[in-house]
């Protein structure tokens, strides 16, 4: 069975994690709205050991204003400093991974510009852990929304890798793929036919209908997306599956059981 996950906001992520029965775990390095640096939850490489001895991978998400497709220097510049901080904090702590959304240009950008950004970043920023690129749920100009945006967007990281560098790859989320309006049936086959991979499955439900435009997370059995469909992307994906859904009541390790129940069967 794949490893099974969830993302945590606490200030324990590990002792959260192990509580609800994971594998693996996702946090923020500090404020995911906000651009101040990394903060790491202890002397990283005690933070490192205690995540080896627990058996848990650690996955690191990058903050959210993170942009460094866009044309504004003054959100460009600051985003490309930050993600360059979250892959070598995150490296110290040895997670397996950072998570980053691929970004947007504003309304009458042409998007080949993002593109070069993204390309302009591969060239520029070390990787000291492998990168994975986050498909996004919404917005016109976004450069990996679309399975057309998401193959320009390859192209231009794979264009700016050079040899040596860490790797990057693909994080598929599923509720952005739906609210993207992308068919969850064959999603995994049309990604892995632009990018080879998938490394990480964000599994979540949506709170809205297909093709909304809207990022609203749903529990796996609780959303509009036939639960089904979900665990068929676990399975096509072979790839760590990550619950990033809600924990009323004790419902984020409700999902990790029902993964758990569930996967075999495939």
């Amino acid at each position: 069975m794949v490893p099974i996950g969830v993302h945590i906001d606490g200030a324990d992520p590990l002792a959260e994690a192990t509580s609800r029965g994971a594998d693996a775990v996702q946090f923020f390095l500090g404020d995911p709205q906000g651009w101040k640096g990394p903060v790491i939850p202890g002397d990283p490489g005690a933070v490192r050991e205690a995540f080896t001895r627990a058996g848990v991978d650690a996955y690191v998400h990058a903050p959210y204003v993170i942009n460094v497709a866009t044309t504004n220097n003054r959100i460009r510049i600051p985003s490309r400093k930050l993600l360059a901080q979250q892959l070598e904090a995150s490296a110290s702590i040895g997670a397996k991974a950072l998570i980053v959304h691929g970004g947007h240009v504003t309304s009458g950008v042409d998007p080949t510009e993002g593109y070069a950004n993204w390309r302009k970043v591969m060239e520029r920023v070390d990787r000291p852990i492998p990168l994975l690129i986050e498909n996004t749920a919404g917005g016109t100009n976004a450069m990996a929304r679309t399975l057309d945006a998401i193959g320009h967007l390859w192209d231009a990281v794979m264009a700016g890798a050079q040899d040596g560098d860490g790797e990057i790859g693909f994080c598929l989320d599923t509720c952005h793929a739906y609210s993207a309006g992308l068919d969850l049936a064959d999603v995994v086959d049309k990604v892995k036919a632009i990018t080879g991979r998938v490394d990480l499955v964000h599994c979540n439900n949506s709170r809205d209908k297909f093709a909304s435009g809207r990022d609203r997370h749903a529990n796996l059995t609780s959303g509009t997306i036939d639960p089904e469909l979900i665990l068929g992307v676990v399975r096509a994906a072979g790839a760590p599956a990550m619950c990033e859904t809600p924990d009323d009541d004790g419902a984020l390790a409700g999902d990790v059981r029902w993964l758990r129940d569930h996967l075999p069967a495939g």
